[in-house]
């Protein structure tokens, strides 16, 4: 007996490399049943491979189309995005987005809108593009027994990163070749600084644990803080550098998640993910670790995310976002300890009083490190993010309460701060 499957009529807002390639794709492909009816654009001087009666700059005729019972939300525009898909959403059309910023930023309102007007809301392709890394979270991995989840989630970052492990390059040389080679924007920050990395682990906690938070509460950075010796110490060390986003549930039931540039042992799994591609490791306490890798961004990559939230809507799958609703709630926490590297221009600016533990030091006049455990809470105050001051963590970077050994300061290093001039040492 064949399960019926709903008509979709889409009206689709964007066109560019990822619309352009879903409409190619639904073009060719009957048995979707699945049609573009309309497609909403910016710029209609633009010349565009499809017949021109198909777009308007009219929101409003894809909106209050009573035929179309789809909007696939395609824009950069975060502001622009929220107005079209809350809209949508209350006039009982569902939904499928890309925009991973506006997910985040609005999650809250966004899950309230689903729950006061029964519409689906879909979006694998916020997060990792081609890896369904959303819909596993949501439907396979009970949130008792997930004890982690960790990746790579900006290709742009990777590809950086790839290039100055491999080549040798510089920063801004392995910059400007992400931007040449279409792996970066002109205007870089939002992968960069880890923006666009904190959006997706926001999303990606409602998933796995439950829990509704936004990205400025939670601990991140990017890698344009990374200093050339921190590339040479990590070769030293035989790591790899990479951006990571994580999420740990701690002895205590509570969860820890940030967004950081970490070493990695070149032995582990995000190791072996290079360039634009995406990763994910996902650890249950039955299943161990399990590997998801793709690319992680791209036309094709995203529009194949996109294309699976189409093909799951014709059998009116939703997220029923379970692990919201149990009695007992996921909470975050900042209560545990980090393993970390620091690198600073100067030993004066090295603030030692801040860590629980250090285990190395090093100066001379290229750069100061220092490796030791701090407490989480250190990294609400700003002070690893000014002074040139580069932060990463080590592998298995956490430590929680009952496994920190605390060793005294190293007595060579105290003699040394001290006859240091104090004056504004970590202003």
């Amino acid at each position: 007996m064949s399960i019926p499957q709903k008509q979709l009529t889409i009206g689709l807002f964007g066109f560019g490399v990822v619309g352009e390639g879903l409409y190619q794709v639904l073009q060719q492909t009957a048995s979707l049943r699945a049609t573009i009816k309309k497609v909403c654009i910016k710029h209609p001087e633009k010349k565009r491979n499809a017949p021109e009666s198909l777009f308007t700059t009219d929101p409003a005729l894809l909106l209050n189309d009573p035929d179309i019972n789809v909007v696939v939300e395609l824009i950069d525009d975060a502001a622009a995005a929220w107005h079209i898909v809350s809209t949508a959403l209350s006039s009982g059309k569902a939904v499928v987005s890309a925009n991973k910023k506006l997910i985040a930023t609005h999650l809250e309102a966004l899950l309230e809108l689903q729950r006061l007007h029964g519409t689906p809301f879909l979006y694998e392709s916020a997060c990792c593009a081609s890896i369904p890394v959303i819909r596993n979270l949501e439907e396979y991995y009970d949130n008792d027994l997930l004890q982690g989840i960790q990746g790579i989630v900006n290709g742009s970052t990777n590809y950086i990163l790839t290039r100055i492990a491999q080549d040798g390059l510089s920063f801004q040389q392995a910059l400007q070749l992400a931007q040449e080679e279409g792996f970066a924007e002109s205007d870089p920050s939002l992968d960069i600084e880890g923006i666009d990395a904190v959006n997706k682990l926001t999303i990606l906690l409602t998933h796995a644990y439950g829990l509704v938070t936004r990205p400025d509460q939670l601990i991140y950075s990017g890698i344009h803080k990374l200093h050339a010796q921190d590339a040479v110490f990590a070769k030293e060390k035989q790591y790899d550098i990479k951006l990571v986003a994580q999420a740990r549930k701690l002895k205590d039931g509570r969860i820890a998640a940030f967004v950081l540039p970490q070493f990695v042992k070149q032995e582990s799994l995000l190791a072996d993910v290079r360039n634009e591609y995406n990763g994910v490791i996902i650890e249950s306490g039955l299943a161990d670790q399990q590997f998801f890798y793709g690319k992680g961004a791209g036309g094709f990559p995203t529009a194949s995310a996109v294309l699976s939230d189409l093909s799951a809507l014709r059998y009116d799958y939703r997220y029923e976002y379970k692990k919201l609703h149990r009695e007992t709630r996921a909470e975050l926490t900042d209560d545990f300890y980090l393993r970390v590297y620091v690198s600073f221009d100067g030993i004066a600016q090295v603030p030692h009083a801040l860590f629980e533990r250090i285990d190395e030091w090093s100066s001379n006049d290229r750069r100061c490190t220092i490796s030791g455990v701090l407490h989480f809470s250190r990294l609400r105050d700003d002070w690893w993010k000014r002074h040139n001051t580069s932060l990463i963590l080590y592998p298995e970077a956490i430590v929680e309460k009952d496994s920190l050994v605390v060793k005294p300061a190293n007595a060579q290093l105290v003699d040394f701060l001290e006859k240091e001039p104090a004056a504004d040492k970590y202003a």
